[in-house]
Order: structure tokens, then sequence, then C-alpha cells
């Protein structure tokens, strides 16, 4: 919530007949002249609220109430929202004293102190009170996060006279903070962005946890229970969206409910559609006629990348509903490009678009013969083209160039290699060692390796028609490199540490086990072999693996395998699984060595 609004009823809906104290209970203007006479502990809890939301950045706070959450869904939740304040509740025995607690906290004491609904009906619930026997208002003190942003301290406060016998629920409420939350504000909420946000929250482990609309700041507020693996003390989080959101808010009030099986299978029917218009916004260059910053209509984006208005609006619409663009509120019509839409770029760093053209076009067309794949095990791009896809891309250079891009938009996962203890060792040999990297592309990996370690020399085997690009890719390091145009078979000898990345995945099992024999025989006793593939996970896990493995299947006859199958593949061809770790993008490497 930001620090200019009304203070709201927290999401309640609007201020019922129950009798409430008057306002001037605890109201907060008049001048501090006394020290807390009790409660020290709210004094600590409001200074260590305080500290907290000044320390948060949104990116990094969201990534801990929601753990799993990175990569381009980090980035399109921080684009939708931002962090704006933390939630207490505290319990003065009267207004002087909670003005006390307030200074003495570091945060400012002024302001009205509203009647806070939603709280003191949960609180009345819990404990089995009459709403009128409990005075529970609101203040929000403002603070500044790292960047100079406003946010603030909510602060709940319910009187507990001294003798009170509100002193045992106050001492519950101490003990468990179930009123402490989070709040992030829903920057430009429309029904699409909070349909996406609470998706977001739901898939990651939150649960609903009810809200309300305020009629009086004309805010929706949607409450979660914060998954049990959250990495904050707040068990509650607050989404805050301007607005009437009501319709959005009936389906979070509602909870869960189990779609139509009609439904379910709709829309695992129209995935197609998504994977079609992801390609064609690429092979438009729409992303490179919009911006992140600003929005420009359907009309103007069409006389730049030669479309009808009418037929790009459709389009534009549907991107914006799977988050590759963000249509502007206020200005329906209007789109502007999101961080995930960015990457559909030729020119972004880690740019997906060649990956979307490719999906788009060849790997399409082979998927419409995954039955034949199944029924026959001949690979559909096969049954489409009549050759395997390395002969045909090898003929097509223009593809070819396509499909090498389009594997290097992957090539986060390497990012943690050249850090590995295999390479590290390496690096440290006084006068270096050698890497050889089988089948390595135009050389991503490898050019990864030799930038961050200057001691060691490589070799790269791969075709000729890949070649020559490798070398234009590696630039100033493939002075340090042996360019070596062949076949598994021609693995080069003596090398210190091999590389197989995203090459054995290609193949069958009979494939594979040739190509690690080749490796056995040319690696020396001590030298070390790094695979770098996903696995399939050894239950019904959801995997990006698992996807793949079909995609495999489909277009070259391969397969992705559990780590236990890649030992006995090794096992065959005389070498050894040493151990495996994570990479990005659910990669993994794989240590081995002759046994």
């Amino acid at each position: 919530m930001t620090t200019t609004r009304p203070a709201p009823n927290t999401g309640a809906a609007p201020t019922t007949t129950t009798a409430a104290p008057s306002t001037a209970t605890l109201t907060t203007t008049a001048p501090v002249t006394a020290t807390p006479t009790t409660g020290p502990g709210d004094v600590v809890r409001l200074r260590d609220t305080a500290d907290f939301v000044r320390a948060q950045e949104t990116p990094d706070l969201l990534a801990r109430v929601l753990p799993g959450l990175d990569g381009p869904e980090l980035r399109a939740m921080t684009e939708r929202c931002r962090f704006a304040h933390a939630a207490l509740l505290v319990f003065p025995p009267d207004g002087r004293t909670l003005r006390a607690e307030l200074t003495a906290a570091g945060l400012s004491p002024d302001g009205e102190a509203r009647p806070s609904v939603v709280v003191r009906e949960r609180l009345a619930a819990r404990h089995g009170l009459g709403a009128g026997e409990l005075d529970v208002r609101i203040l929000r003190p403002v603070v500044h996060g790292p960047g100079g942003e406003g946010r603030a301290v909510e602060v709940f406060a319910l009187t507990v006279p001294e003798g009170s016998e509100l002193a045992a629920v106050a001492a519950e409420e101490r003990a468990v903070d179930r009123e402490a939350h989070l709040a992030f504000d829903v920057e430009r909420p429309d029904p699409l962005v909070l349909r996406g946000l609470r998706a977001g929250f739901l898939r990651h482990g939150a649960v609903a946890d009810g809200g309300g609309y305020n009629p009086h700041e004309d805010g929706t507020v949607f409450y979660f229970a914060a998954p049990d693996e959250t990495k904050t003390p707040y068990r509650r989080v607050e989404l805050y969206a301007r607005g009437d959101h009501r319709d959005v808010l009936a389906e979070h009030l509602d909870g869960p409910r189990a779609p139509h099986p009609a439904e379910t299978l709709l829309r695992l029917l129209t995935g197609a559609w998504t994977t079609q218009a992801l390609a064609a916004c690429a092979e438009l260059r729409l992303p490179e006629a919009m911006s992140p910053g600003v929005a420009r209509g359907a009309e103007e984006l069409a006389g730049a990348v030669g479309a009808r208005p009418e037929n790009l609006a459709t389009l534009l619409r549907y991107l914006a509903m799977v988050g590759v663009v963000v249509e502007e509120p206020g200005a329906r019509g209007s789109f502007r490009l999101s961080e995930a839409g960015l990457l559909l770029r030729e020119d972004a760093g880690g740019s997906m678009r060649a990956l979307a053209l490719m999906y788009g076009g060849p790997f399409y067309e082979s998927f419409a013969r995954l039955a034949h794949t199944v029924r026959t095990g001949e690979p559909g791009f096969e049954d489409r083209y009549g050759e395997n896809h390395f002969d045909y891309f090898a003929r097509r250079p223009e593809l070819a160039a396509r499909f090498d891009r389009s594997m290097v938009a992957s090539a986060a996962m390497f990012d943690p290699l050249p850090e590995h203890p295999v390479v590290r060792a390496a690096a440290a040999v006084p006068g270096g060692r050698t890497v050889v990297d089988v089948a390595g592309g135009t050389g991503e990996l490898l050019g990864r390796l030799l930038d961050a370690h200057p001691s060691l020399r490589g070799v790269l085997l791969e075709r000729a028609h890949v070649i020559e690009a490798a070398r234009a890719r590696l630039g100033a390091v493939a002075e340090r490199c042996d360019f070596r145009t062949g076949d598994f078979a021609d693995v080069p000898a003596g090398g210190d540490v091999y590389v197989l990345s995203r090459v054995l995945h290609d193949w069958d099992d009979e494939r594979c086990r040739s190509i690690l024999r080749h490796c056995a025989a040319a690696m020396p006793p001590e030298a070390d072999l790094l695979i770098v593939e996903r696995l399939l996970p050894v239950d019904s896990s959801p995997s990006l693996a698992t996807a793949w493995d079909l995609h495999m299947m489909c277009n070259t006859g391969g397969r992705e395998r559990t780590a236990a199958a890649y030992a006995r593949l090794l096992a065959d061809a005389g070498l050894e699984l040493v151990g495996h770790g994570p990479l990005p993008l659910e990669a993994h490497v794989l240590h081995a060595r002759r046994r």
C-alpha cells in the first residue's frame, strides 16, 4: 500500500453499524510528553519492523516470500507489484503510551488513528468476544526504502488498559503474531494482472486467506497465507490493488475451484496456439518495435511491422494474456513489452528469438508426427523431412545458424561451470591444461571456460559447417583453441578435461555407449569427463526434463535420462560416475572418470 492513500480498514467491507469507541481514544496528534510505562516488547517489535521495511528490495523479498520464484517469472512479478509495508499488532494501554512507543521506535506519532474493522472482527472471532468490546485502531507511520521510496509500517493498536481482562488476549497475540503481514502494491492493476499475480502466488505455495473491497479508499485487498517454505518471519501476505476489483476478489474468496475437465483439456489443447503466437511475434520483429517503458497502439505498431492493425490487436491481446506484453491500464489497446517479451528481441542478452522460430517452425512441424513416432519409433522429424535433423540443417546454412543461436538461448545453464572443481583444478596446474569440447556447437561453453581461466587451452570438435561459426563466436580466446573437424569417432586424445554438453540426449542408448567409448579411449587415465544434461526425476514431479524427453524422442530419436541411467551407460563404456550437481534451467553436470 502506498503511504499517501487514506488509511483503510485493511481490506474489510465498509464499516458496519457495530458500536466502536470514539476515534479520540487513540488520536495521535497531541504532543508527546510521556515515555512508555508498559509494553517495552512492543517498542522493540515496532523498531524491528521499521528496520525490516527500510531494508527490503522488492525482487529479493518476493523471492524469499515465495521460494522457487525466479527467472522470468520473478521479473514479471516484480514489474507488476512493489513492496509497500509490513504490519504488526501492538497493545498500548492508551493513546499517550502508543505515541510514546512510536517515538521510541523512531516512528512518527502524528496522524489520525482510524478504526480497523477487519482486525477487530478477526480478534473477536478468535477470542470469543464481542467486536464492540475491542478498540482496534490503525496508523501508518512513513518510512523509506533503500532507494528513498515511500513505504509504511502499518500499526494495528488494540487498547488494553492496565488491569483489563484483555491482557490475556494481548499475551497470546504477541506470542503468535497472527496479524503481522507483508504487503505489496499492484502497479497499474487490471483483472488480467491480478489473476496472473494470484496464480503466481498460489502456484508457489501461498494459500488464499481472505480479503475485501474498501469503498472509502476505492481499493481491493487480497490476503494469502505464506507457503510453509517462506524465508521471512511473516506468515501472511497482502496484495493491494487500487480500484474496485470485486470480480477477481470473488474468485479469491471462493477459494480454489476445481476446473471442469473440459476446461482443463481446452487449456491444454490450445498450447500450440501459444507456441505459434510467440513465433509470430518473433517473426514480425514485434519486440524490436515495442518498448518496456512506452505503450503503443496496434495501429502504430502495425505500420512498423507490416501487419493489419485489427489482426495485430488480436495477437497483442493474446500475448498480454501469456505475459509477453502488458496492456496499459487506462489506455486500452496500447501495449508495452514485458521483461519476458524482451527476450524475443534478437539483440537481447540471452535472446530466445531463434528458439521461438525453431519451436514455431521445423520442430512444430515435426511434432505433428508425434503419433507416428509413438507407433513406429521413427522420429517425427525424419518422417516429416525425410532425414535426421542434423543432416537436414547441415545442408541449409541459414537454418543451421538459427539452430546454433537457439542453443545459445539456454546458455545460462553454463554460468556455474567455470567454477566447477574439475575446471578450477585444471586451471591451477602450472602451464595450464586442455579442455576438449566434443560436439560443442559454436563454443558457447568452451568460450566461457577459456574466458574465466586464461591458463586453459581448448579443443573444439565439430562438423565443418559449425567450425567457422565457432571461430567467430570465440573471438579473442580462439587463439587458445584448436578447431578439429570430425565426428565422435575423432575425439582427440590427450586432453585433461572432456566436455559433452547436451549431446547424449540426442541419441539412443546404443549410440550413447559408442560416443562414451570413443571419449574413454581418448582420455588419459587421470582425465575428467563433464556431462551437461537435464535429469529425469525419479518420481512424477513436474520437470523440464520430462518435456524435453518428448521433444528428443520426436525430433532426434534421443531421450532424457535419470542419473542412474547415465551411470549405467558410463559403466558400459568403462567409465564411472563420480557425482553430479544442479545447474540453472533444471540442468545438471555429471562428473565421470575412467574406472
